[in-house]
């Protein structure tokens, strides 16, 4: 059954473009390691709450848009051997491929999919 990876991420409004050549990039060296899809979103309708949201779970400031991203796997056990080789690839060094926002806000996690209609 597929499996699903995804990440939420506050990211400068200004290194948009910068965000969207490092997801580029990181998407082909997913792909190259057996992912299905990959899916990168830019914040457009993310309210703040009041108890709990995405611009909160990220910290997000004013000058920053909530990212979501989500690689869709055939597998678990591919995803886990494609991670292994991804994390292991000389194009995901920061010196490489350098992340265009604060990476400790980052959330991410794997997920078994319950439903898919």
């Amino acid at each position: 059954m597929a499996y699903i990876d995804s990440f939420v991420a506050a990211v400068p409004t200004a290194n948009k473009q910068a965000y969207l050549a490092h997801a580029t990039l990181s998407a082909q060296l997913f792909k190259e390691q057996g992912a299905l899809n990959v899916i990168e979103a830019w914040g457009d309708d993310v309210p703040a709450g009041e108890v709990t949201s995405f611009p909160m779970a990220v910290k997000c400031t004013a000058d920053e848009t909530v990212v979501f991203s989500t690689v869709i796997w055939p597998s678990k056990a591919i995803r886990d051997a494609g991670w292994q080789a991804i994390m292991a690839d000389e194009r995901m060094d920061p010196a490489v491929n350098p992340m265009p926002f604060d990476g400790k806000r980052l959330i991410y996690g794997g997920f078994d999919i319950l439903l898919n209609e």
